[in-house]
């Protein structure tokens, strides 16, 4: 009797190839969700982990990288700081595939200056943003990608205007911007596989709801609720299991999804007529979306003319580390030949 063989890719590997350590996140995190859709995303896209990089900042989306492709490269930077950990690696070795994963923390307050910086050189990448508008680790302080008027457990509002990553990126020149939510895998699989595809920076942002500090009434980024718990000795913590949210709807369409607290979410999915490469329209839908206290989801924008920061800059394909002391060490005449060739 024959044994059943496993199901491979294009490439001849299995889906358990693309799996990563056990999370350590808390239970029900939309995190986790986007963990499995990349693992599906990268298994059917047939990539090679060996050259994929994964890098990362800090905040509890930054663990994700560890949970999936576990013989992949990856580098976990200092907070905010992963564009230039991902401009570093992308320079020196141009067959690489860059993942990295950042937060709305991570993204949007200490490294927006990063954020904005990679997105201008079109750094040949996938930046997904994992966004729930609050700071996690440090026990739910809003993030700048918290919404006007969403409410802390503690019961303070958000007076401040929110930061649009997704409308910042489009703004600065980004060739490739998307939105989606962490249940949505239908809408996100594609989303994450179009975006290696691209040659540029490819923004993915994907609401993400924190099951933990954000899933109170007054949240906009919430999914479920947190259970009293008698305190015995300690002052402790009690974490109850959140349940995740699936959603499936058609395009053009609004859904609302409500979590166990009672807050609510409004999604909607671009038509099936959208125009990606109009980049005022773009700009003008995410404006209007925000004044309905909607999330538009789907491809927001694509420029597919535009060459990479690598291209751009002329870097030679063969990685650094392959390159000898003759081949790096140019002589007088060669640099002034450059230089000229430059002007």
């Amino acid at each position: 009797m024959s044994t059943p063989t496993a199901q491979v890719n294009i490439i001849g590997l299995t889906r358990e190839v693309y799996k990563g350590l056990p999370t350590t996140l808390c239970a029900g995190c939309g995190h986790n969700s986007i963990t499995n859709h990349l693992i599906k995303a990268l298994y059917e896209h047939g990539v090679e982990p060996h050259r994929l990089a994964k890098m990362s900042g800090i905040g509890c989306s930054s663990k994700t990288p560890a949970y999936f492709v576990e013989r992949a490269h990856g580098f976990n930077g200092v907070h905010g700081r992963m564009p230039s950990a991902a401009t570093g690696a992308k320079l020196a070795n141009r067959d690489l595939m860059v993942l990295g994963i950042s937060g709305d923390g991570d993204t949007a307050s200490i490294g927006l200056g990063q954020y904005c910086h990679l997105i201008r050189r079109n750094l040949d990448c996938t930046y997904i943003i994992e966004n729930n508008g609050v700071y996690g680790l440090t026990k739910g302080q809003f993030s700048a990608t918290a919404d006007v008027g969403s409410v802390l457990k503690g019961g303070t509002v958000n007076a401040y205007e929110m930061i649009d990553v997704c409308g910042l990126a489009i703004e600065l020149g980004a060739t490739f911007v998307a939105r989606s939510f962490s249940g949505d895998g239908k809408q996100l699989v594609p989303l994450l596989q179009a975006a290696f595809s691209h040659r540029g920076t490819a923004i993915v942002d994907v609401i993400s709801p924190c099951v933990t500090f954000n899933d109170h009434e007054g949240s906009t980024k919430s999914y479920a609720y947190i259970k009293d718990h008698d305190i015995i000795l300690h002052t402790a913590d009690y974490i109850a299991a959140g349940t995740e949210i699936v959603v499936d709807y058609e395009p053009g369409n609004v859904q609302e999804v409500e979590f166990d607290d009672g807050s609510r979410v409004l999604l909607r999915k671009l038509a099936v007529d959208y125009d990606p490469s109009d980049r005022i329209a773009a700009l003008t839908m995410l404006h209007h979306s925000r004044e309905r206290g909607e999330f538009i989801t789907g491809l927001l924008y694509a420029d597919t003319r535009s060459q990479d920061f690598c291209s751009r800059e002329r870097m030679t394909r063969q990685p650094l580390v392959e390159l000898g002391e003759d081949e790096l060490r140019i002589g007088r005449d060669a640099w002034s030949a450059l230089m000229q060739v430059a002007d």
